[in-house]
């Protein structure tokens, strides 16, 4: 419904969602402990047959976004792990793989994917829900800080290694839940009472991929961090955006995960 406008870039593809869901029940607790659950059963194997992700995590959960175009590869290569279904009407119906054989084409043998560059700010975030019914108490303050509380513009500088900051606030409205990612300076702005996060009410650190918007033609990308923290267990919180993809790591735990990526990025070369 959004009027096309020369401000609004979208992308050529039209992208599922993959909910992923261990033994046929939700993990316990509430907060998401991140993309390490699916890495090597989901990420990986689809990174291997060229299929392209986005990645978002939750507070209550974890997704993964496909294109449209490339369901028959992912069905093809997640069924004889998985059971696969998609939603009809509110109900879930069983998929097999001769549901989508049309148009299946057998993988090509992996090309070596790019090392892109990571970087460490400094900014320290929270991951937060908040209930539904608290929103409108809210909501002039979100108003205010999505629209009106506008970050500095890009440039090449912020691609340095040494990057001290970084602005960064996401909110999403996934069936009724509520997640929102904001750095702990922000977090100052709201009612502390209405924010909710876990018992121990840990910050996170983050570590960004991409020196430049990466698009979507490219594979491998979450797995370049997600196969390394997985094999380490590691939990991460991921969201990949439309030019970079951004995963949170407990704060006590970012020197071992910059150490992880970069003996990735050297045994790589």
């Amino acid at each position: 419904e959004l009027p096309p406008s020369e401000f609004m870039q979208v992308a050529d593809s039209t992208w599922l969602v993959l909910s992923v869901v261990s033994n046929g029940r939700e993990a316990p607790g509430c907060q998401a402990t991140g993309v390490t659950k699916i890495a090597r059963s989901v990420i990986a194997p689809l990174a291997e047959h060229h299929v392209s992700v986005l990645m978002l995590s939750t507070y209550q959960t974890d997704f993964i976004l496909v294109r449209e175009r490339d369901l028959p590869v992912v069905i093809h290569t997640l069924a004889g792990e998985f059971d696969i279904y998609r939603e009809e009407s509110g109900e879930c119906v069983p998929v097999t793989c001769d549901d989508v054989s049309n148009g299946f084409l057998k993988p090509k043998p992996p090309a070596s994917p790019t090392l892109h560059p990571v970087q460490s700010p400094q900014t320290r975030f929270c991951v937060l829900t908040v209930a539904p019914d608290t929103l409108p108490a809210i909501a002039t303050m979100l108003i205010d800080v999505l629209f009106y509380s506008h970050s500095p513009p890009w440039d090449a500088a912020t691609s340095s290694q040494d990057l001290d900051s970084i602005t960064f606030f996401s909110f999403s409205l996934i069936e009724g839940y509520i997640s929102i990612v904001m750095d702990a300076e922000t977090q100052k702005r709201f009612p502390s009472d209405l924010l909710l996060t876990s018992s121990t009410g840990e910050l996170w650190r983050m570590v960004r991929i991409g020196g430049q918007p990466l698009g979507f033609d490219e594979c491998g990308i979450v797995a370049q961090i997600a196969e390394p923290l997985a094999a380490a267990d590691i939990s991460a919180y991921y969201i990949s955006t439309f030019n970079f993809d951004h995963a949170l790591v407990p704060e006590e735990g970012i020197a071992e995960v910059i150490q992880l990526l970069q003996q990735r990025q050297e045994s790589g070369r």
